[in-house]
């Protein structure tokens, strides 16, 4: 609730600090006393521009403050949001500097304008004749019919199911995006990875296979010399081991004479063995070096194969293929993971869409009961307002898939006059009729909602005297329980109040002033009476004004 307004240099005010109470706080004043700008002064508060001209004083900024008890209002997560201190107490402050320049505060921290919106569009709710807009609005409707239906558990639950739901979905889209997008490159990557695995690579297989053929090339040759040392070192008449048996033979006569010689023999000795291997070894190399035309043409061939592939892909060697080839495979491997996850979120998904369609039932179910009653309601008071033949009807639109709020958009639709077919508010109610439906229906769902504090200007303004009486019962039953300020010039409203104030204007000197006072009962009695008749009033009017404010 506002606890306070305070208005410094604003239009012809000069100072004024205005005190609201609980309740039902009338302001009444004769046309263009001011009441217009007291309204003014709130709305910059609420974050609406300023046209930078409404100085009192032009050489001194404009400030208006607003005090609020906000601790019905649950709004501690947007002064988080906002990295603001909490308190239950708020003081909201607007700054129009003298060039035009505006500021605005919440608790004395700087705050943006959009910021400063977002607060105070929860605290007050202005209702204006021809500004009734929150009752045209979609969302308003569904809020009232869900408050009447006392749903806010289940509709918490169906939102946060609804959530993850488009979050799966969206998750599924960008998964099955990514196939349709991956198929062609993937169709190349296995392309690639098959001709890969088919060149049978292993590790350092370039170089044994480089090998191979170059021995298989020279076989002749090899095989030549290698024939020419197994005949010198063995088959030879005077072959190396021929030679070296007699220069052991000959060692070994003087041996016993000098110890020296017996070494020397000794290591002939073992010499005669590894010649003989290595003469067995050359050999069978030489057997088995056989220029094999068919066999240099498949190494040839393979090694074409990788330095091809080498080429393609811009290796250096047949290792490095290697270990393209093993990413290829992680990669397509990946690809039958992602087809995993759509099969799977696809089930989640259908999952989540029969539970939201489950609760949605529910939650339809009770927004139709709660239609029902407040579609009877609206009509009973609507007739206590002179609008007898007014109805409202709440349409049901189904929706093909749940929707944010359930599987339903909402409408209530009006029609003022007998025979007429409901039709959007928008459409075809009159000012007047707007501000007598809205002042219906937001008195039946206030119970069950925490409405902000509810300012109310002149939408008493052309009815008659008994519509005005019973517009004014509206709004005290409505204060009981909630903040009201109402501007009016119907004195059946003007009784009705808790606290009465009173603008006037006040020539002093060469200057006019705006000023508020509160009344007390006697005071109230004569301007009542004088909205009655005339100033001063007759007695008449008077005992008028004395009887409707004894009427509760």
């Amino acid at each position: 609730m506002i606890k306070n307004l305070s208005i410094n240099n604003f239009a012809i005010i000069d100072k004024l600090v205005l005190e609201f109470p609980l309740g039902l706080s009338i302001i009444t004043g004769e046309t263009g006393a001011g009441k217009s700008i007291l309204l003014g002064a709130l709305a910059l508060i609420l974050g609406e521009r300023s046209d930078g001209k409404t100085f009192f004083n032009q050489e001194e900024k404009c400030v208006i403050e607003g005090e609020f008890d906000i601790s019905d209002y649950n709004l501690q997560s947007f002064f988080t949001e906002e990295d603001l201190d909490y308190d239950d107490i708020v003081l909201i402050r607007r700054e129009i500097l003298p060039n035009g320049k505006t500021r605005a505060f919440i608790n004395d921290t700087p705050v943006t304008l959009k910021s400063l919106q977002v607060l105070t569009s929860k605290l007050i709710d202005i209702h204006q004749q021809f500004d009734t807009l929150s009752i045209q609005d979609d969302e308003f409707q569904r809020n009232a019919i869900d408050a009447l239906a006392q749903q806010k558990a289940i509709l918490k639950q169906y939102q946060g199911l609804y959530k993850e739901y488009i979050t799966d979905k969206k998750n599924l889209e960008s998964l099955q995006a990514a196939v349709i997008k991956n198929t062609s490159d993937n169709e190349y990557l296995n392309f690639i990875y098959k001709e890969l695995v088919n060149a049978g690579l292993e590790p350092g297989i370039q170089i044994t296979l480089e090998a191979e053929l170059h021995t298989l090339e020279n076989a002749e040759l090899i095989k030549k010399n290698l024939m020419a040392c197994f005949l010198n070192l063995t088959e030879s008449d005077r072959s190396l081991m021929q030679q070296l048996r007699e220069v052991n033979f000959l060692l070994s006569a003087v041996s016993k004479f000098d110890k020296r010689i017996e070494e020397q023999q000794l290591r002939i000795e073992q010499i005669l063995p590894e010649l003989e291997d290595i003469s067995g070894t050359i050999e069978q190399i030489a057997d088995k070096s056989e220029y094999d035309n068919q066999m240099i043409e498949g190494i040839q061939s393979k090694l074409n194969v990788i330095y091809k592939l080498i080429k393609k892909h811009n290796v250096q060697n047949s290792d490095e293929l290697i270990s393209l080839q093993s990413e290829l495979e992680s990669k397509l491997e990946g690809s039958f993971d992602v087809q995993e996850q759509i099969k799977n979120l696809q089930k989640e998904i259908q999952l989540k869409l029969g539970d939201l369609l489950k609760i949605g039932e529910t939650i339809t179910e009770g927004r139709k009961n709660a239609s029902a009653f407040l579609e009877n309601k609206v009509h009973e008071m609507l007739t206590l307002l002179n609008m007898e033949h007014a109805r409202i009807k709440t349409s049901f639109i189904p929706l093909n898939e749940p929707g944010p709020n359930g599987l339903e958009n909402i409408k209530i639709l009006f029609s003022a006059n007998k025979g007429n077919v409901p039709a959007e508010i928008k459409s075809v109610a009159s000012g007047g009729e707007l501000s007598r439906l809205a002042l219906c229906i937001q008195s039946l769902v206030a119970s069950s909602i925490p409405l902000p504090t509810m300012v109310f200007d002149e939408i008493d303004s052309g009815v008659s005297g008994g519509v005005a009486l019973q517009m004014g019962n509206i709004l005290r039953k409505l204060s009981d329980k909630h903040q009201v300020v109402v501007i009016t010039h119907s004195p059946q409203v003007a009784a009705k109040a808790d606290k009465h104030f009173h603008v006037y204007k006040e020539v002093i000197g060469e200057q006019t002033f705006t000023k508020v006072k509160i009344l007390d009962k006697d005071q109230r009695i004569h301007v009542i009476a004088s909205m009655l008749s005339t100033n001063p009033p007759t007695q008449a009017a008077i005992a008028n004004a004395k009887e409707l404010m004894e009427i509760k």
